[in-house]
């Protein structure tokens, strides 16, 4: 699968889970930003460098992905073997639970 369509498709998944994903120009910050998720006056937000190439954003991305519960929503099988790719890679299990909570 090409990068640009796995992104297009972790994007997706990621609006499935109520998450809005925005690329964001980090240079202009002046400090060492990462991407990473976070919460915005109450909603998931996932903040990602926009000059970051698409194989590594498709693994910040995926690697937000990796830690939720999928199950309640259709992922297609190339995308659920990409993030169980991360999973084994980081060596975290799969989530034990149907939903992430925040605090």
């Amino acid at each position: 699968m090409k990068h640009e369509t796995l992104y297009q498709m972790l994007r997706e998944l990621a609006e499935k889970l109520d998450i809005t994903v925005s690329e964001q120009n980090f240079r202009s910050t002046g400090t060492g930003a990462r991407s990473g998720l976070c919460i915005v006056k109450g909603k998931r937000m996932f903040l990602l460098d926009k000059h970051l190439p698409v194989r590594r954003k498709n693994e910040a991305l995926g690697e937000c992905l990796a830690e939720m519960a999928v199950d309640q929503v259709f992922v297609l099988p190339a995308v659920r073997e990409y993030l169980n790719g991360l999973r084994s890679a980081t060596g975290n299990p799969a989530p034990a639970d149907e939903t992430h909570k925040f605090t």
